[in-house]
């Protein structure tokens, strides 16, 4: 299976995604894990786009939704129904915060063509996409915010505790399973994110373990904005938890030498190290580039790929 991209061609061989290049890689750093390095000026594959013959799913919404957990917010949120979805057989999941970013059809990400195609392969199962932007505080969603960040975003994403994930688990599951036949089944859920997204993410899964089990973080936040720095040590000391992670960054993700606390690239290394040393199923990719979804894009049908490997098995 093999994905081109400019100056780069994915392969994932032995459980592991690989990058190989037509020219010579910059060395990584003592500290940085020597795993993969990626040369920036990404290209989508035909995974992320439209493809002719392919059965098109439906991308439903935006639809509004008023949050009691999450007190006092209102949000979007999207549903990606596959063609291939039959109500009598409980499909898979995704969910995938920033919604309004995800599926933007000109964005770099277009998660829900992904799915299309990657289904339509029979490369990962029948999935649902879930795609729910941040909160924004007060009765009213703006329809000014277009792709942009609505302002309960930081306290929601990158608090740490059990609030965001008791909204994931107890109101937008049963709310989207009003409509279709959700897994209750943790290894076939999947949650993922983008930056503030991806710390999120993670902080849904390992709140919830049982509710979800497959992690996808691209440039996360594991960085002090609201304590989030504090993960990689949480990781170390905790019993291990049955996730299934992937983790991608840039080389030049904010970087910060005067506060290694707020250094993104510094705490994903720190993530990846800490769960690589307690036995997780993981597998990451750091690529060159600043604070962008380009990479985590264009690497996405292969991320999927991984995280779906061997399900159901």
């Amino acid at each position: 299976m093999k994905v081109s991209t400019t100056g780069l061609m994915l392969l994932i061989a032995g459980g592991l995604l690989q990058t190989a290049f037509a020219q010579e890689t910059p060395k990584p750093t003592p500290s940085t894990p020597a795993q993969a390095i990626a040369k920036p000026g990404y290209k989508l594959s035909p995974d992320s786009l439209p493809q002719e013959g392919t059965p098109k799913g439906k991308l439903e919404g935006p639809f509004l939704f008023k949050s009691k957990i999450l007190a006092n917010t209102v949000r979007h949120y999207w549903v990606f129904v596959p063609a291939q979805y039959v109500a009598s057989k409980p499909a898979c999941v995704l969910v995938f915060q920033d919604g309004q970013r995800a599926t933007n059809p000109n964005g770099v990400l277009r998660v829900q063509n992904v799915l299309e195609n990657l289904i339509h392969k029979r490369q990962i199962p029948v999935t649902i996409g879930i795609f729910i932007t941040p909160g924004q505080r007060g009765d009213d969603y703006p329809d000014s915010l277009g792709f942009g960040n609505p302002n309960n975003r930081s306290e929601e994403y990158d608090s740490l505790g059990d609030q965001y994930a008791r909204f994931v688990v107890e109101e937008m599951l049963p709310e989207v399973s009003k409509s279709y036949n959700l897994t209750k089944d943790p290894e076939g859920r999947a949650i993922g994110g983008s930056s503030s997204g991806a710390i999120a993410a993670f902080t849904v899964a390992w709140e919830r373990p049982n509710e979800f089990r497959k992690v996808i973080s691209l440039i996360g936040s594991f960085t002090d904005i609201r304590g989030g720095h504090v993960y990689p040590d949480l990781v170390r000391k905790a019993d291990h938890k049955p996730l299934r992670v992937f983790i991608e960054d840039g080389f030049d993700d904010n970087r910060s030498p005067n506060n290694l606390k707020r250094d993104w690239h510094l705490q994903n290394i720190a993530m990846v190290a800490a769960l690589k040393e307690k036995g997780y199923d993981l597998n990451y990719v750091f690529g060159e580039g600043g604070h962008s979804d380009d990479h985590g894009g264009v690497i996405l049908p292969d991320i999927l790929r991984w995280i779906f490997r061997d399900y159901p098995k």
